[in-house]
């Protein structure tokens, strides 16, 4: 019998023993999408050509009546006997009732399962892989107190070297600086921090020193509450750890600090005050005092903010971003008679082109009072007790002092400059009283003449 031609039509209607030239042979009739070539071992094995001659095997059998078709694969890639096997093996899953297309896609979504797991797992361990020290600067970056944009220099500065790695030459002493109270734990995963790590490390810190241990802990408890309210942290991170007993039982006990100059001691105080030597320092000790400020806030005061023409000065402020007060007669003068250095009203040496640390002049002039204990923050409460003392309202001195608005105070009610101007020049006038102090109002700025009585 001679061979067909390759151009021979194959009659599609009845099976055949599948060869490679038959299946090389196969055409798509006229007028349809696609054809069938059944073969013959009734495995239920076809081979599919489509009208623009793609052939596959597939596989097609009946499953509760219903017509099941599956591909198996190009004629180019499997060979007739592996096409027959794979047909043989579906036709098996069909005699037991099993829908090849559901098997594969239960396969399909197992797989996709195992995958989604296995990447879960591997994200869990990287993010628990995240240490403290990886995402402290991010909170130094965009981390801030309740109602500021942003963190104070000074508050930024502490925090940053409480998780300082320490060993570089110190500012002042001999020697190299210690490591931050915070260091150990930045090299701590994140998710680590727990009561009983924290419990450790406070007890070892607090050897070194309780309260600056006590202080660390404050600034990491801040940091554990921003990384909670982070969705990317918040599941890394327990916010209740530095609150355990275990900790909170062997915190130092909190003394507030009482410290002020009575009434008797203003008169050698400010002697001695205006005697040092450093005139920055000296018009800086006294300002301090007649105005209540914190000492940052004044330190920071820039020329551009002093108005000696109406007579009020704008300085920073820890509740809002700044304030503006009356600028009394003799600290007019008392500025004026600075020199103008740079952009600062009490300038420095330092980088910071401002008075840093003047601690040291003023324990020069309590030596000389022989005054104990006044701290540069007493000053501040100095001001507030004889604020009082000379009659002055709660609240406006409050103001003055930048406190936190309290209803409670005398029914606080924001004041005007203007309004504020004589309730200061009283508290002037009645420290200056105490320290024996006249001046000349009308006396040119930067020309101040005192007299003491």
């Amino acid at each position: 019998m001679a061979r067909p031609s390759k151009s021979a039509a194959i009659n599609l209607s009845q099976p055949y023993e599948l060869t490679v030239g038959l299946i090389e042979r196969l055409r798509c009739p006229e007028g349809k999408a696609q054809a069938f070539l059944r073969d013959r071992d009734g495995n239920g094995l076809r081979v599919r050509v489509t009208a623009n001659g793609a052939k596959s095997f597939v596989f097609e059998q009946k499953l509760d009546r219903k017509t099941i078709r599956r591909t198996i694969g190009d004629v180019r890639a499997w060979s007739i006997p592996e096409a027959q096997k794979e047909a043989r093996r579906l036709a098996g899953l069909l005699d037991r009732d099993q829908d090849p297309r559901e098997l594969e896609r239960q396969r399909k979504a197992d797989e996709a399962a195992r995958k989604a797991a296995a990447e879960s797992k591997a994200a869990e361990d990287k993010a628990r892989a995240v240490t403290v020290g990886d995402v402290w600067p991010v909170y130094l970056e965009k981390g801030k107190p309740k109602r500021r944009d942003a963190w104070k220099p000074r508050y930024k500065a502490d925090l940053k070297a409480m998780a300082a790695a320490g060993g570089v030459k110190k500012k002042r002493g001999e020697g190299l600086t210690r490591p931050g109270p915070l260091y150990p734990l930045m090299a701590q995963p994140l998710a680590s921090i727990d009561e009983e790590a924290l419990a450790d490390w406070y007890a070892n810190e607090a050897k070194a020193g309780k309260h600056q241990a006590a202080r660390a802990l404050m600034m990491l408890r801040g940091f554990l509450r921003w990384c909670a309210g982070r969705k990317e942290y918040r599941d890394l991170v327990n916010r209740d750890a530095g609150n355990s007993s275990a900790i909170l039982e062997t915190l130092p006990a909190t003394k507030r600090r009482t410290d002020a100059l009575e009434s008797a001691q203003v008169p050698v105080w400010w002697t001695a005050v205006e005697r040092l030597s450093n005139q920055t320092a000296s018009v800086y000790l006294r300002a301090l005092l007649l105005t209540g400020a914190r000492r940052e806030e004044l330190a920071s005061l820039r020329w551009g903010n002093v108005d000696l023409r109406w007579r009020k000065i704008t300085i920073a402020d820890k509740v809002e971003d700044t304030r503006t007060i009356p600028l009394t007669p003799y600290l007019a003068q008392l500025i004026a008679s600075l020199p103008r250095v740079n952009a600062f009203v009490f300038a420095g040496s330092g980088k910071t082109g401002r008075i840093a640390d003047v601690r040291s002049s003023h324990a020069k002039a309590l030596g000389e009072a022989v005054i104990a204990g006044l701290t540069i923050h007493g000053l501040r409460r100095s001001f507030s007790l004889l604020g009082e003392a000379a009659g002055a309202p709660a609240g406006a001195i409050a103001q003055v002092m930048g406190h936190k608005p309290s209803a409670t105070a005398e029914g606080y009610r924001p004041r005007s400059v203007d309004a504020l101007r004589p309730y200061l020049g009283q508290i002037e006038a009645h420290i200056l009283g105490l320290a024996g102090v006249q001046f000349d109002e009308d006396a040119e700025p930067g020309r101040l003449r005192t007299v003491k009585h």
